[in-house]
């Protein structure tokens, strides 16, 4: 089979052409997935903070009903913060375990605190090679 010069010619502008309608199309592709995302990334956005939003409402309006004992967590409590945390990181959130914590200002041992500063003191690090 022997092909001459024109064929060769004629064969390549033909792939030539067909390469250029892929590009084409694949540019136009392209396009539509970049507003796509972008589209996406906008009502995402909108809806995280529409999340927000409702979880400081609901936790505003909750902390003035909410009268909290100093050792009960209260159910309405665990859902406030379920929901803080599901907006915060954008997937939901299952408490498992809470209690309350005393304040630190309520602990600290003016005696306790000064014996801890003394013993992180002692500790040169300089002098050990």
């Amino acid at each position: 089979m022997v092909l001459n010069e024109e064929d060769l010619v004629q064969a390549l502008s033909e792939r030539q052409l067909a390469t250029e309608r892929q590009l084409s199309e694949l540019c136009s592709a392209l396009k539509a997935l970049e507003a796509r995302v972008a589209e996406l990334s906008q009502s995402e956005a909108s809806l995280s903070a529409a999340a927000q939003k409702t979880a400081m409402e609901a936790a505003s309006s909750a902390a003035g009903a909410v009268q909290l004992k100093k050792e009960e967590v209260t159910p309405e409590l665990l859902i406030m913060l379920a929901a803080a945390a599901t907006a915060f990181l954008g997937k939901d959130v299952r408490i498992r375990t809470a209690k309350m914590l005393q304040s630190p200002y309520e602990v600290i041992n003016p005696w306790a605190q000064q014996g801890r500063v003394f013993v992180q003191a002692s500790h040169n690090l300089r002098s050990r090679r």
